[in-house]
């Protein structure tokens, strides 16, 4: 497994400047002047799809749809304007969390690791979310008026090199755009990590947290990395020092205290991360069983347990795991989705297929039920009914590549030629290789020769790639 070197710096604060203010900071237009949100959403969205392509990534549903949907309950009640955010989940146990120009808001596996209580975790979210919603990017060019656009292109594509691995090549990238005066202030600023850090608890206290969560995350931390010679990426773009700590606790005991610190859920979504990094699902189980030894009314151990005797293979146990859990909690859908897992492990599809059914009924709008509906079909060879589901997903999730792909497969299957190559268009435009992506349009478009309104709204899509194309390339040279 290829782990991110600690070279991914949180973009959001790119070239940060100095706030003196105490209350929040005007924008106003000056900085938008120079680089304007849709600028910033442009740019944005073009370096997600260089860093989807180059960088292993957590695809887990019921992870997705829980960072996705903590982000979007903490944005509620932020400063964030523009709530066009996309996400990206790292394959990486290294702690760190980034919130990038545009609204790009990545989650490493090890952030999940690290923040022991959902508070911790939401801190460190809200956090990013402020250095996204003050702008710190652009304010930052503003401070630095002899950079351009296409200059700051260059470094990000430099800086997702080296997220990627290629550590002296991506240095080099960065080196070469001309930004080697400023390398200097490519991690926070003093100043805008205090302003995230105040903007942060507030919006902690507003989302109902308890405010305390920052300090205690950032103390613990200190702590426990105190004498690495080579601390974690989020440490070294977020130096935390006793002054620091501090301050938060300081603002935060001067806030509204008691609110939430943890969730059951949360805890489930830690244990299933933790199988991620174990070596097998064995050393897994063990380390589960020995928290239920010394706890044993910790359910997201038993479910830990459990999904780790599923991987395997002991199926009889993870029932017996399984069972408790769901009598007491019988339309929890962290469970039963653990449960569709065994009833298809077992090869008990029909349950499986009865279950998925019976739950979608009372959340039909929920993701990882309906990616597990799809995933049941095809196990089942019911590829059209399948492709059927698939559609459904995609007017939620219209820019997940992981569900464009799943698309191309099962349209594949059916036969549907040309709609395999449509949906493997989407896919790699998602991932940033446009030359692909007009390429399948090509196929696509040779298959279709025969039926004029199908050949023109592919020939349509293919201009918008190819426009798409040309507009990064502006922007990176």
């Amino acid at each position: 497994m290829n782990f991110l070197r600690p070279t991914l710096l949180t973009l959001a604060c790119l070239l940060a400047v100095p706030s003196l203010a105490d209350d929040l900071p005007s924008l106003g237009d000056a900085s938008s002047a120079i680089v304007s949100p849709q600028q910033e959403h442009q740019l944005g969205r073009a370096w997600l799809g260089q860093l989807r392509s180059q960088v292993p990534q957590l695809s887990d549903p019921l992870l997705k749809d829980y960072v996705e949907t903590t982000v979007y309950r903490l944005a509620e009640t932020s400063q964030v304007q523009d709530h066009r955010l996309e996400f990206i989940l790292i394959n990486s146990s290294e702690l760190n969390a980034f919130a990038a120009p545009g609204g790009i808001v990545g989650v490493n596996g090890g952030l999940f690791l690290n923040a022991q209580t959902e508070g911790e975790f939401v801190a460190v979210l809200a956090h990013e979310l402020a250095h996204l919603s003050q702008r710190h990017f652009a304010r930052g060019i503003e401070a630095q008026k002899r950079m351009q656009v296409p200059v700051l292109a260059a470094m990000l594509a430099g800086i997702v090199m080296a997220a990627a691995g290629a550590g002296d090549a991506g240095i080099a990238t960065i080196a070469g755009s001309q930004a080697a005066a400023i390398q200097q202030q490519l991690t926070f600023s003093r100043q805008n990590e205090q302003e995230a850090d105040r903007i942060g608890i507030l919006n902690l206290e507003k989302a109902g947290y308890d405010p305390r969560n920052m300090p205690n995350m950032f103390e613990r931390l200190a702590r426990q990395f105190r004498f690495d010679a080579k601390p974690p990426e989020f440490l070294l773009t977020h130096p935390v020092t006793e002054s620091r700590i501090a301050d938060t606790r300081n603002r935060a005991e001067q806030n509204k205290t008691g609110g939430k610190e943890d969730s059951p859920l949360y805890q489930l979504m830690r244990a299933r991360v933790a199988l991620f990094y174990e070596e097998t699902p064995g050393i897994a189980a063990k380390r589960f069983r020995a928290q239920i030894a010394e706890n044993p009314k910790i359910d997201a151990a038993h479910y830990g347990l459990a999904i780790a005797l599923i991987k395997g293979g002991q199926l009889d146990d993870a029932r017996n795991e399984l069972k408790p859990l769901l009598a007491k909690d019988p339309t929890n859908i962290t469970y039963n989705l653990a449960q569709v897992d065994l009833d298809e492990a077992s090869n008990r599809l029909p349950d499986a297929q009865q279950r998925v059914d019976k739950m979608i009924a009372l959340y039909p709008d929920n993701y990882p039920l309906n990616q597990a509906r799809v995933d049941v079909l095809l196990k089942q060879n019911r590829n059209a009914d399948a492709e059927k589901a698939l559609n459904g997903l995609l007017k939620s999730r219209p820019a997940d590549p992981d569900i464009w792909y799943l698309v191309a497969e099962t349209r594949g299957l059916n036969g549907n030629t040309i709609g395999l190559h449509q949906a493997r268009a989407e896919y790699f435009a998602l991932i940033g290789d446009y030359r692909q992506a007009i390429q399948q349009l090509d196929f696509a478009k040779r298959k279709a020769n025969n039926n004029f309104q199908l050949a023109s709204r592919i020939d349509a899509r293919q201009q918008e790639f190819t426009e798409q194309q040309r507009l990064i390339k502006e922007m990176m040279n």
